[in-house]
């Protein structure tokens, strides 16, 4: 039988949220490939770190090219990426850390794992609702250009589904400015991360 070990944190989560000045929480940006998501949680860094608050960032691109990049794109693959990053994200918000993570999270089971895993009260999830013809038109690495053509398999949007959500916590518009979309959601998470100046 699996034991389940955790460590226990001589200085906990409450006592670096304290030393910290904000809440630790996870800010988890989803939508399609194209969207918009790195580039509005690039410009939502920038305001945290302004505000002196504590981050890490947590990229879809760079977990597939190291943590996860033994992981392809079916559905049991994308289930254990979502599985790792939960986890790592548990960590880190254990020590103090306001989370940015961009991942497309297409279906709902994902999104259900990640909420079981970190608890949903510490995930704030903003949706980056960005039109697949927006995104086909962007394709800002050219990998849609290569999904239609049949030579990416699994591509979410083109032949692998991406059900909208209906849980989330802020809805954005992909393709209005990034800055812009990071001042909206930063005034919500004044609420949520309680930042004492």
């Amino acid at each position: 039988m699996k034991k389940n070990y955790r460590f226990n944190y001589n200085i906990d989560k409450k006592l670096k949220n304290l030393n910290f000045g904000h809440n630790s929480k996870v800010i988890w940006f989803f939508g399609l490939s194209g969207s918009g998501k790195s580039t509005i949680s690039n410009e939502l860094e920038k305001l945290l770190f302004s505000n002196k608050i504590a981050t890490t960032v947590i990229d879809g691109d760079d977990l597939r090219a190291g943590l996860n990049s033994d992981l392809g794109f079916e559905f049991k693959d994308r289930l254990e990426n979502i599985r790792r990053v939960s986890e790592l994200s548990k960590i880190l918000i254990n020590n103090g850390q306001v989370v940015l993570c961009s991942l497309i999270t297409p279906l709902e089971e994902y999104r259900k794992l990640a909420n079981k895993i970190l608890n949903r009260k510490n995930i704030c999830w903003v949706f980056v609702d960005t039109s697949i013809k927006d995104c086909i038109s962007r394709d800002p690495k050219g990998l849609y250009k290569l999904a239609l053509k049949g030579k990416i398999k699994n591509f979410t949007g083109i032949d692998q589904d991406y059900e909208i959500p209906e849980d989330y916590d802020i809805k954005i518009d992909g393709t209005t400015d990034p800055k812009s979309n990071a001042e909206s959601i930063i005034k919500l998470l004044d609420k949520i991360i309680k930042h004492e100046k």
